[in-house]
């Protein structure tokens, strides 16, 4: 019967009920919408300040590890020679580096022969230096330069060999290559031809045992016919060497002197000569290599513990102060105003930062250079924080590091606040029950306004039956009268 409009009465009842019911639901929704504003307000800025509190702790935490101030820049003075990085364990000083080679690997070229041809079966055996490759089967599904290529690839990838081909002016070769750097690891060719095919090309071809002398061409000349053996001897010279197998790159090791002394390494990149050093060699040359206290480093972690700071003490400064608008405005108001545990965390944090500590030149932060400003938050003069660690590396060090330094006192501090069941997280929960709470009462408030609604419904349908049926009573107490001898009814 909801929503329908009165029939005998010809009263609104739909207007009416919701009416009545709107004004019986507005004091309870209003207040528990402004409980749930609130509420969610609070909750929004305790989720807010705990993030800024953590941010802090990560500064925290980064000034206090050892690689803060353990930490060690290592700087080349020709980084085209080479480059490096260093670990804690370095210690500060500086090294003559002079290059004389790189190391390198191997890269052959086998004998040219003809790309397109059938090559004789047998097994072709790789050595790179005295590491040999299991032996490569040469037959009949493979035995052309390209099977050749992809059975090389497929043996060697775990050896760091691959094969490709390149094509010269005098043929198809067959073109290896290693990863293996150093003296001794060049690449040689064993050949064990089993089998021959019609118009095959000897596998014999692609032996390779390493450089060849290169031929003389007098060693080709004849006595009786100068001209002819001068034609000859270069025709041989084209055969016996050019066709060869030639070494395109010699494996080497790379050489170089550190303060005068000799170093020999299979690799470029060398990590075992100086302690806590690694550097990679990029050409020959001389490059002074420096390493030195991380200082740039620390001042960067000491600005990032100001800026932590400020930004906690700027949201806590904004959360719990009140703003007045105007005379006839309400002033804004933080949603963590009078907040006892907000306060107890600021006066915990400032006690420790104005507590003198040690007994060095750097007992406070306004030793170097960082003061306080009216509003609680930090200013930090970067030049004499950059002097301060430059002349008291180890007081700059003393003063935030250890057990009782000012990082590790300070995140005593913050731990109550944000640990698992700690204060933030307390009042957490307390705000999120009451949300739920509110989240039930306005169910309730619901289906109470829902009941009353149903009764309404029901007692003004009921007054509308009632009025239509007293009205249908007077018309027909109208129309019987009306009918009745000698009543007459004056109309106007």
């Amino acid at each position: 019967m909801a929503g329908i409009t009165g029939i005998g009465s010809g009263m609104d009842i739909k207007a009416m009920v919701d009416a009545i019911t709107t004004a019986e639901r507005a004091p309870k929704e209003s207040q528990l919408a402004n409980l749930e504003k609130k509420t969610t307000t609070q909750l929004t800025s305790l989720g807010q300040l705990k993030s800024a509190i953590s941010n802090f702790q990560s500064a925290l935490s980064t000034l206090n590890s050892p690689s803060s101030f353990l930490a060690r820049t290592a700087t080349s003075s020709d980084t085209k020679v080479m480059t490096a990085s260093v670990s804690q364990s370095a210690q500060a000083g500086s090294y003559k580096v002079e290059v004389q080679q790189l190391a390198s690997s191997s890269k052959v070229a086998l004998a040219a022969v003809d790309g397109k041809a059938k090559i004789n079966t047998g097994t072709l055996t790789i050595k790179v230096g005295d590491t040999a490759l299991a032996g490569i089967t040469i037959d009949s599904t493979n035995n052309t330069l390209d099977g050749i290529r992809d059975a090389i690839n497929e043996t060697g990838k775990s050896e760091g060999v691959s094969a490709t081909i390149i094509t010269d002016d005098h043929g198809a070769r067959l073109v290896l290559s290693s990863s293996k750097a150093g003296e001794g690891n060049d690449i040689t060719v064993a050949v064990d031809e089993t089998g021959v095919v019609e118009d095959g090309v000897s596998l014999t071809e692609l032996a390779y045992a390493g450089p060849a002398t290169k031929p003389k061409l007098e060693d080709f000349a004849e006595e009786d016919d100068p001209d002819a053996a001068f034609a000859d001897a270069l025709a041989a010279y084209e055969a016996a060497y050019e066709k060869g197998g030639q070494t395109l790159a010699t494996a080497q090791s790379a050489k170089l002197t550190i303060d005068g002394l000799s170093v020999t390494r299979d690799s470029n990149n060398i990590d075992d000569a100086v302690a806590g050093l690694s550097f990679s060699i990029k050409s020959a040359g001389s490059s002074t290599l420096t390493i030195a206290k991380d200082e740039a480093g620390v001042e960067a972690n000491v600005k990032k513990f100001v800026d932590a700071y400020n930004t906690l003490m700027t949201f806590i400064n904004t959360e719990t102060n009140v703003t007045p608008v105007n005379d006839t405005s309400k002033p804004v108001v933080g949603a963590l105003v009078g907040d006892a545990s907000v306060r107890s965390l600021v006066n915990s944090i400032r006690s420790e930062l104005v507590s003198p500590q040690g007994e060095g030149t750097v007992r406070a932060l306004a030793d170097m250079g960082i003061t306080t400003r009216k509003d609680g938050t930090l200013e930090m003069d970067s030049d004499k924080v950059k002097k301060a660690v430059s002349t008291d590396f180890e007081g700059v060090a003393a003063y935030f590091t250890g057990d009782s330094g000012l990082t590790s006192r300070l995140g005593d501090k913050l731990k109550p606040y944000t640990d698992g069941g700690g204060i933030l997280e307390s009042r957490t929960d307390s705000l999120q029950a009451t949300i739920d709470k509110v989240d039930k009462q306005k169910e309730d408030l619901d289906t109470r306004m829902k009941a009353v609604e149903e009764r309404l419904y029901k007692q003004y349908n009921a007054m509308d039956s009632l009025v239509a049926q007293l009205m249908s009573t007077s018309d027909s107490l109208t129309q019987l009268f009306d009918s009745m001898p000698g009543f007459v009814t004056q109309k106007k």
